[in-house]
């Protein structure tokens, strides 16, 4: 990957269907995301999404969501995240997601994908898996992710999986005030967290986590920018912009829209690059494999 050649690096896109043509959510789900996202092209094939970001001379970071404890329905496998990595490596950063539910079943499969298929991080998605980032369940999926060197990204705030349907499909949204992230990143704080998203209500709350541990970043996306809070934005342009990282949340938001609605920001000239590609660069590592 030659990082100088790319205009940006989107550290959050999603796998959402496998080789096979099944779907990590279930139909319900999937169509409340769709509709509340006015997404218009759901569920690319992994080859789809790398060739979508080659032709924008863009990287991007992809995982599925495994909450098959709470749905009833399997995760698109990691294994063939990593797959289509290894066969784009241009443009493809693999991630991971493990269902905190699986217990030691989990636990095993991080060194596993990190060594073998050379995972760099691991999402949670804590509505849709049912459980507090700060249940003592996850921690030992903490204690192995920060062992073996990876990241992990946490959905915040609202989210639309569920978003419209009848009960909202059943989600909660407790689950993801990013304060009970703040106990994660005290207790490992050899481990890089990501708050991924405006975490809407909870804007302040992920903002003082970002500022007070070190580790701790924000990514952008889920949101178009045009939407973004100004306390946000203020952040990013001063205490935290080397620690805002560019996100779409492709299919569901195209990085085209994201960009252009990104454009129009007062973001100032000098932190523009930091979070579109530099800051992602560092914390992954690549700018040192130049």
């Amino acid at each position: 990957m030659n990082v100088d050649e790319l205009v940006a690096i989107d550290m959050h896109t999603h796998a959402e269907v496998s080789s096979r043509g099944h779907a990590s959510l279930s139909e319900e789900l999937d169509s409340a995301a769709g509709e509340y996202f006015k997404a218009e092209h759901r569920r690319p094939t992994l080859p789809e999404i790398a060739a979508y970001y080659r032709e924008r001379r863009m990287a991007c970071v992809v995982f599925t969501v495994d909450a098959e404890a709470a749905t009833g329905t399997p995760a698109v496998p990691n294994e063939e995240v990593a797959e289509a990595a290894r066969e784009n490596p241009d443009v493809i950063i693999p991630f991971a997601s493990l269902d905190p539910h699986k217990g030691k079943t989990a636990v095993r499969q991080i060194h596993r994908l990190v060594q073998e298929f050379g995972v760099r991080g691991f999402k949670f998605h804590p509505n849709v898996q049912a459980f507090h980032p700060n249940d003592r369940m996850a921690y030992p999926l903490y204690e192995a992710i920060e062992e073996a060197g990876a990241i992990a990204v946490f959905h915040t705030g609202q989210t639309g999986i569920g978003a419209g349907a009848p009960g909202g499909g059943g989600i909660r949204l407790k689950y993801s005030n990013p304060m009970l992230v703040d106990d994660v990143a005290a207790d490992f704080p050899g481990m890089p967290i990501i708050l991924a998203h405006p975490s809407f209500p909870w804007q302040d709350e992920a903002l003082a986590v970002a500022t007070h541990k070190p580790q701790v970043y924000i990514d952008l996306s889920g949101w178009s920018p045009k939407y973004f809070p100004p306390q946000l934005v203020q952040y990013a342009n001063s205490l935290l912009k080397d620690k805002v990282l560019f996100g779409s949340d492709y299919p569901l938001i195209s990085p085209d829209r994201w960009l252009a609605d990104f454009a129009k920001l007062p973001v100032k000239d000098e932190v523009r690059p930091k979070i579109l590609k530099e800051n992602a660069a560092r914390l992954l590592g690549l700018d040192k494999q130049q």
